[in-house]
């Protein structure tokens, strides 16, 4: 049989395609798994099952969710990291992520060189509320009862050591005030702790507070984002109570193995974007205070590291760790 000269140049091109552009063109060849590494029921759970059906549809292929949870997110970050770089699998991420390499000291992988952005998910406000037995009703209040009782005063998180404690003690550290830490293993047990008395103020999701603030067992004293939240329009922001420019969000996102072929991050990226603009997807997540933040891989990477340059300055002016 004799070859056309047209077509060996075109198997002569084929030969010297870069590596990973079959995988590329064939994705998604199979199950999509999205791996949430935290509880079921919590803001990354919530997103990833929101995303099921859209993606599903968009890719012909079933998108599963598993919940890998404990150490921080670092248990399902290395279930990503161990498989193939080939799309099939991404983490959906909170802030913890980029927090995990600032306070430890053996990570089993490398956050920033294993690890490439495919987008921003989506972001959320914070609110700070106290027991309504402490004599303060705005952000100026409270900071001058702080520095009539420097080291008095506690405020409660989540956990140890994440966004929601940053973000506190980067508004302490604005304010010039002393307040101490009190970590709880969760959001609902550190607003317990608040309301029962026994921690002063607490900063948290504005959806697990706003209906204690509403009844009146708690104060909403300022939320984090430039504007006001929907959820509580009567509380104002930080920004706007005497601090201008601040903003401390909890944020969400997701990830891939960094050697994933850039042609597959892009798609990835793409198509969750569509996804997160949808009215019904939108409307779930609006409903919990989350407000879609679709971004480019490189927008993303670079939002990363700038929160990482950050979060850095925090934890080394604490001198936090975690073994």
């Amino acid at each position: 049989m004799r070859i056309k000269s047209g077509s060996l140049l075109v198997f002569a091109s084929m030969a010297v395609l870069p590596a990973g552009w079959a995988v590329a063109q064939e994705f998604p060849s199979k199950n999509v798994r999205l791996i949430a590494p935290f509880p079921p029921g919590g803001a990354v759970d919530l997103i990833a099952r929101t995303l099921v059906p859209p993606l599903s549809q968009a890719w012909g292929q079933n998108v599963i969710v598993e919940n890998r949870a404990g150490a921080n997110t670092v248990i399902g970050a290395e279930v990503v990291v161990r498989a193939p770089a080939d799309g099939h699998i991404m983490l959906l991420m909170a802030s913890s992520f980029t927090i995990n390499p600032l306070v430890r000291s053996n990570m089993p992988y490398d956050t920033v060189k294993d690890f490439t952005g495919v987008t921003r998910l989506a972001s959320n406000p914070l609110v700070i509320s106290i027991h309504p037995s402490l004599p303060a009703k705005s952000v100026k209040e409270l900071v001058a009862l702080a520095r009539a009782h420097p080291g008095e005063l506690t405020f409660a998180t989540a956990s140890i050591i994440g966004g929601q404690r940053l973000a506190m003690e980067r508004f302490r550290e604005a304010a010039r005030i002393n307040l101490i830490n009190v970590p709880y293993n969760g959001g609902a047990p550190a607003t317990i702790a608040v309301m029962g008395g026994h921690s002063s103020m607490l900063i948290a999701n504005i959806t697990e507070t706003a209906p204690h603030i509403a009844s009146g067992r708690l104060r909403g004293i300022a939320v984090t984002s430039l504007a006001r939240s929907g959820h509580l329009p009567d509380v104002p922001t930080i920004a706007e109570s005497g601090y201008p420019g601040f903003e401390a969000l909890n944020w969400f996102g997701a990830v891939a193995r960094s050697a994933t072929p850039r042609t597959v991050i892009e798609r990835l990226s793409a198509d969750i974007g569509r996804a997160l603009q949808l009215p019904e997807v939108k409307d779930v997540l609006g409903k919990q205070g989350l407000v879609a933040a679709a971004t480019s891989p490189q927008e993303f990477d670079a939002f990363m590291r700038t929160e990482m340059g950050g979060f850095e300055r925090v934890i080394k002016t604490l001198k936090l760790k975690m073994n």
